[in-house]
């Protein structure tokens, strides 16, 4: 039938139409809501570990020469959300601890750095008078997350290794060259993976590596080894590599009972070592920092 020239439509067209147009309606909407929580081209380009800092302190103090005993720390900063990792992000409470340690070279773990604005590891290192680099395992919206290793010293040179095994789990090696008198110290900060299979993986690609154990070495971090495993038996069957430690409890940082953070060294002697359990410390983040005094080679 036609009405005023223009053909009517059956309650069952109409149904329909309205039916295409929900349809279309809601498959921009799909599109649209996935353009905008897709990453950035820059993201995308980046969400692989990769080397992202090297830096000095601005202000050009001549630091003191390196002695033949000297401290280093590992320290699991938990993103800098504190003891049970619910609350804002507030680097200021990890940072106190980082400068009542008062160590000379520091691996951090699970270090955050935003997208945009202040960056809290350049932050601390410039407040501390110390050289920083970072090496970023993976990229999500809220920046970048990864390990870092502080030095009181220049950093000679820097490079990584990509431990990662899957793309659900990644994870990354940073290695600083700090030059003394003696030679050259080794410093390598690390977070292993969860599972046994992939973390043994990760230890064989270490152990592998052509510089890790030709001079004075230290491999520091959150080796997630609660028990021993087929990657501690790996690190401790070594011939190179310091055996028989017996590592503080360092998680959870409020009663600890699982040596998570260690510290394995090769060429140096290590004097003593220990979990950093402060009053801050205990609640800055989930794990305690594990500190220890190594003598360098004359």
């Amino acid at each position: 039938m036609v009405l005023g020239g223009e053909p009517t439509r059956s309650r069952k067209e109409v149904v329909v139409s309205v039916r295409k147009k929900t349809a279309r309606k809601k498959v921009r909407g799909r599109a649209l809501r996935k353009k905008r929580s897709a990453p950035t081209p820059d993201l995308q380009h980046h969400d692989r570990p990769h080397l992202c800092l090297l830096r000095a302190p601005s202000l050009a103090v001549l630091p003191r020469p390196m002695q033949r005993v000297i401290t280093v720390a590992t320290y699991n900063v938990h993103r800098w959300t504190g003891l049970n990792g619910r609350g804002a992000s507030d680097p200021a409470r990890a940072g106190f601890v980082i400068s009542e340690m008062a160590a000379d070279v520091i691996a951090l773990q699970e270090v955050t750095r935003p997208h945009r604005g202040d960056d809290p590891l350049e932050a601390l290192a410039e407040a501390l008078g110390m050289h920083v680099t970072f090496a970023a395992t993976r990229v999500h919206k809220r920046g970048e997350l990864g390990n870092a290793i502080l030095s009181r010293w220049p950093i000679g040179g820097v490079s990584m290794l990509d431990l990662s095994c899957s793309r659900l789990e990644k994870r990354v090696a940073v290695a600083a060259q700090i030059p003394f008198d003696g030679g050259v110290l080794e410093v390598v900060a690390t977070h292993l993976a969860l599972a046994d299979r992939t973390r043994h993986k990760q230890v064989r690609a270490l152990l592998g590596h052509p510089q890790l154990g030709r001079g004075p070495t230290v491999l520091l971090g959150d080796m997630n080894a609660w028990r021993r495993c087929p990657a501690t038996r790996a690190l401790e069957a070594e011939p190179w590599m310091t055996a028989g430690i017996e590592f503080p409890m360092s998680f959870p940082a409020a009663r600890p009972v699982l040596a998570l953070d260690r510290i394995y060294t090769s060429g140096v002697d290590l004097l003593d070592i220990s979990a950093y359990d402060s009053r801050a410390a205990q609640r800055a983040s989930d794990h305690l920092p594990v500190v220890a005094r190594i003598r360098l080679p004359g």
